[in-house]
Parts: structure tokens; sequence; C-alpha cells
């Protein structure tokens, strides 16, 4: 299957001051409050064995100068899995972690939910005719999930589905890094025409 994802927009509120004049004690950085709040994101989602993942990839700063403590900062968290249960369980400790950062930093941390993708289980006998053609090769198969949202999600809440997935070199994506040899494009262009 294909997992679900939940997107939130964090605002975290600080009051920014001069760097050189402002004691530490005193200061309410959202910087540092949003930081703690990454990590938080991390903790939370590898408490539990499992493929759920867990993602701050976007962060800005305001007003970033370097001698300003930030003021605010915003920041987007995404959460994966294949279980939404698992995905609202595991916000729900986030929150309630935020709600402790802002409360001893002296800051304040808004979370909305921006969009929601429902997770989509493949069909079974589509999976199954992809591993009989896969075999009929002399191809190794392994069975897996898919952490990352395809076309195929959509489509599968109309139609059969099931995905082909063929190796990059060192499991890299999303990255100029990216390979995929030819020879194991070919054999899943095969797959997909005998699956077909």
């Amino acid at each position: 299957g294909i997992g679900g994802i939940n997107r939130y927009h964090v605002r975290v509120k600080g009051f920014a001051n001069h760097a050189g004049t402002t004691p530490m004690p005193e200061r309410r950085d959202a910087l540092v409050a949003a930081s703690q709040l990454i990590i938080a994101v991390r903790e939370e989602t590898v408490r539990e064995p499992g493929r759920q993942v867990g993602t701050v990839g976007k962060l800005s700063v305001a007003p970033g100068a370097p001698n300003i403590i930030p003021g605010e900062v915003e920041l987007v968290i995404e959460l994966r899995d294949l279980s939404l249960e698992k995905v609202e369980t595991i916000f729900a400790r986030i929150q309630s972690r935020a709600n402790e950062i802002a409360r001893s930093s002296g800051t304040s941390i808004e979370i909305q939910r921006t969009s929601t993708h429902k997770p989509a289980l493949d069909t079974g006998w589509v999976r199954e005719a992809i591993a009989r053609e896969a075999a009929a090769l002399g191809l190794k198969t392994m069975i897996l999930p898919s952490g990352a949202g395809h076309d195929a999600q959509m489509l599968a809440r109309i139609a059969p589905m099931g995905m082909i997935f063929v190796p990059s070199v060192k499991g890299i994506s999303h990255s100029p890094q990216e390979l995929t040899r030819w020879e194991d494009a070919a054999n899943g262009c095969e797959v997909l025409l005998r699956t077909v």
C-alpha cells in the first residue's frame, strides 16, 4: 500500500529583541523552541517500532538577522504511515510536547493540520499478478509499502491498484544522486507489460 500523509503548519511566536542586550534567562527565542519541537517530532515518531516517518523539511525564521533573537518561526511537520490512526497518535504526542515547550520557553506554538492524504492499500490479485510475472522472468521481488505518495493513491479510490518498483542505487530518491540502472528499468517495463 501507499502510506497516508498528514501535514501540519506550525507557527512559533517568541519575542524579537537585541541579541547583545537581552540576558539569556529573559529571552523568548522562537528558534530555540522550534528546535526543541523538531527534536520532539523525531523522538515521538521513532518511539514505537514500525515504518512511520516524521519530517520537518521547511523552516522560516524571522526577522532573520544575526544580531536579533528570532521572534517567529514557521515550519511544516509531515507524518506518514499506512495507518492514519498511528499518525494521529504520534501527532497527539507531538502536540503535548509542543504545549510543554511553549510553557517552558515563554513562547506560543500554534499547530494547524493543512492536509490529509489517506493511505491506499493495494489490490491483492494485482500484487499477486505482478509477483507471478516477475518470478516468471527470474527476478527477485519483495513486498513493501510505499512511503512516497503516487497517482495510484488517488486511483485506488476507483479501481484496483498495484505498483511495481525498481531499485534505485543505494535507495536514493529525490536527489541529484538518484540513479536507476537501465537494466532495472527495462525489467520493470517487462514486468508491467506481462502483468497487463
